[in-house]
């Protein structure tokens, strides 16, 4: 009895030991994709933020058809930086989960721009879903989706309750 509780005390030490050296070994995943793309947003550089993308990546983001592949993504951040100048970038919130080599993150953001038009700074803010995966040892997004905030509607006021007969 007693070398079977020595064996059984053994045996949940080693698997103990084995998901402490997993979780210490665990590396940043999509969070390091975030923190790229907000730093090349930071700097406006657009080659910098299509770095962060799979070739064959879908994204998602308000007021844009859908983009496939880095030439239309490369294309939507282009119009974007036409217009606006990025000030700030802050991803709110953010959440993430990561099983071998894929990655989920969701949260909200807010981007705050400047248009070059001329006219007051504009804060963006929205949530956004994203997976990333590890590709040749390098993490990129792979699908990409970001929608503004909506209009807060008015709540309709509850009917009182009717008595029946």
């Amino acid at each position: 009895m007693l070398r079977s509780r020595s064996i059984l005390t053994a045996l949940v030490a080693a698997v103990a030991v084995v998901c402490l050296a997993n979780a210490a070994l665990a590396e940043p995943a999509i969070e390091t994709v975030d923190a790229a793309w907000a730093k090349a947003m930071k700097a406006n550089d657009i080659e910098a933020i299509v770095a962060c993308y799979a070739t064959d990546a879908v994204m998602w983001v308000p007021d844009a058809p859908k983009a496939e592949g880095t030439a239309e993504i490369r294309a939507t951040y282009a119009h974007l930086l036409g217009m606006y100048s990025v000030m700030d970038v802050q991803l709110l919130t953010p959440h993430y989960k990561t099983t071998g080599d894929v990655s989920l993150g969701w949260g909200g953001f807010a981007l705050t721009l400047m248009p070059k038009a001329g006219g007051d700074v504009i804060t963006m803010t929205g949530r956004s879903t994203a997976i990333a995966e590890k590709r040749d040892g390098k993490w990129l997004y792979t699908v990409d989706h970001a929608s503004s905030d909506p209009t807060p509607k008015e709540m309709p006021a509850e009917k009182p309750a009717t008595k029946k007969p």
